[in-house]
């Protein structure tokens, strides 16, 4: 296998990489901006490829249109969650009235959703590519095909879920659920860009194993403060839906938010031994220092959504450094975890 067949698709991974982190902002800012339900259908945005701009290309009764097909979408996923015994959250998705509710037709939500499923696709598109360029390294290098075929199928079932998150009116916990979909594809594309960033060198670290397992413990925490922050943007969903004015959201929502907050410094603690102990290798440095600069944002950004009433267009920017953290800290630990990796033939 030549060394400019790697390295071309070392370059793919990593553009694939970085597309899918901005798609992940661009879906933040969908949330920030209240647009999730700008096209209540999918693939296509009121059933158009190209979706309208106005309310008057649409029909008179487009509510009671796209809330039927949605329900009918809602009824076929209920029965797959009944089939893995989640019969309560099943009858919920079929009978909650708050989710058949259809928002009136807004052109600038539409076209922002809109957009947001352009860029999707474009991923999409990235990663079939990435697939098909493993293909032929499937002997050579099974790892990186497998790989590739793994993060194929994740962003299939992304793109179903994707379907369900707007047929359930962005209930809440699917949100969720899709997000967390989102953060395991990046840690297969992290896994796969480490991987092959490793073939095109040997990669020596010189890193004790405590080391590794106290970051390994750092990234559980940062996924459940993750986790934490999920719940807060549940809550302010909710108190958002009741129109409440945006400087109450906090303290209607102060228990989780507090717990979220609280959390927060185990997660910048415990890494505190790791920069101390990884700063002293040189070639970790720079790993080492981004990683402590993407934590100060973090927590940066978040001090601005509590003291400032959980501007709008912080809110993505925050979901991005949190997935950009997750995607950091576990390329470190592949780092880490790689005493020597095979020079290319």
């Amino acid at each position: 296998m030549k060394p400019t067949a790697i390295s071309g698709f070392y370059k793919l991974c990593l553009s694939t990489l970085i597309a899918v982190f901005f798609l992940i902002l661009v879906g933040g800012i969908v949330r920030s901006t209240g647009s999730g339900m700008g096209c209540p259908d999918w693939p296509k945005c009121f059933g158009q490829w190209i979706p309208p701009t106005s309310v008057e290309q649409l029909p008179t009764n487009y509510k009671e249109e796209y809330s039927e097909h949605r329900q009918r979408k809602n009824q076929t996923f209920a029965r797959y969650l009944s089939w893995v015994g989640m019969d309560q959250t099943a009858r919920q998705i079929v009978s909650d009235p708050s989710i058949k509710e259809e928002a009136d037709f807004n052109a600038v939500k539409t076209w922002i959703e809109y957009v947001n499923r352009v860029i999707g696709v474009v991923i999409g598109l990235f990663i079939v590519a990435l697939f098909w360029q493993s293909i032929k390294f499937r002997h050579a290098y099974p790892r990186v095909f497998w790989l590739s075929g793994l993060t194929l199928v994740a962003v299939i079932v992304q793109g179903w879920f994707g379907s369900i998150v707007v047929s359930t009116n962005l209930t809440t916990w699917t949100i969720s659920v899709h997000m967390f979909v989102a953060l395991f594809i990046v840690g297969l594309l992290v896994y796969l860009f480490s991987y092959v960033q490793g073939l095109q060198g040997v990669v020596k670290t010189g890193v004790e194993a405590r080391w590794r397992w106290l970051l390994a413990l750092a990234m559980i925490l940062l996924l459940i403060q993750v986790f934490l922050g999920t719940r807060v943007r549940e809550q302010i969903d909710v108190v958002a839906s009741r129109l409440l004015p945006r400087n109450d959201w906090i303290s209607a929502v102060w228990a989780d938010f507090l717990i979220h907050r609280s959390f927060s410094w185990s997660v910048m603690l415990i890494h505190v031994p790791v920069f101390l102990a990884l700063w002293k290798s040189t070639a970790l440095r720079p790993l080492t220092g981004g990683l402590a600069v993407l934590l100060l944002c973090n927590m940066l950004t978040g001090v601005v959504m509590a003291y400032f009433d959980v501007p709008a267009a912080i809110q993505p920017v925050h979901l991005l450094l949190g997935a950009l953290t997750f995607g950091w800290q576990w390329h470190l630990f592949l780092r880490l975890n790689t005493k020597a990796t095979a020079v290319l033939p």
